[in-house]
């Protein structure tokens, strides 16, 4: 499938490549899954259906929980936290709104997490199109996101997708046309490109604190 942001035609194939085999969004969807990363995943996707389609792009960082526990105590019972919870878990923390102004990925590109991070996770939007309407996709990005706009195979998704520094990921899809719980789809690899770019944040760079913070 190709995928289109529906509100930013300036890069419209910026995740091209959501697919992937549908499995249901449970945690044991293969050995290769970080339960945490999943269980965290999960847990960004059931917050974002509560509020409803429409919603613009969300970026988390993911915090080891009892880490947060003992450095933000305070924090840790205000989120409602305890020793359970902490045990092998991580915990969102939303970040700031994304600038209006920029792409998604150039809002992404420019950030680098401090050490404390273990992961991060983002939900936003897309318009879909499948494989076979491809061939017809017009090359100007402002064209193409209209004609994705106004396709009638176009297909409305959500997509929660997590990484870890140590490289794990995971991702779960919602198509709004079957809105609901048990048809959330999970996996490890199903947005590829979004897996991606999510992981340059950890890339191997210098921190600016003054600059990149949680």
């Amino acid at each position: 499938m190709t995928s289109f942001d529906p509100n930013d035609p300036v890069d419209p194939r910026a995740f091209d490549g959501v697919v992937g085999s549908k499995r249901s969004a449970d945690l044991d969807a293969g050995l290769d899954t970080d339960p945490a990363l999943a269980a965290a995943v999960l847990e960004l996707e059931t917050h974002a259906a509560t509020e409803g389609w429409g919603q613009p792009a969300r970026l988390y960082a993911l915090v080891d929980t009892a880490l947060l526990a003992a450095q933000a105590p305070g924090l840790a019972a205000a989120m409602g936290l305890d020793e359970d919870d902490a045990a092998g878990s991580l915990t969102p923390v939303e970040q700031d709104e994304l600038p209006g102004d920029v792409s998604f990925e150039s809002a992404v590109a420019e950030i680098a997490w401090p050490p404390q991070v273990a992961g991060c996770a983002a939900t936003l939007e897309r318009l879909v199109l499948p494989p076979e309407v491809d061939p017809e996709i017009p090359a100007d990005p402002a064209a193409a996101a209209e004609f994705a706009r106004s396709h009638p195979l176009r297909q409305e998704v959500r997509m929660v997708v997590g990484v870890t520094r140590a490289g794990a990921a995971y991702c779960a899809l919602r198509m709004r046309s079957h809105d609901d719980e048990h048809s959330v789809v999970g996996g490890t690899d199903l947005v590829p490109g979004l897996v991606q770019l999510l992981s340059t944040t950890f890339d191997d760079t210098t921190f600016d604190d003054e600059e990149h913070h949680t």
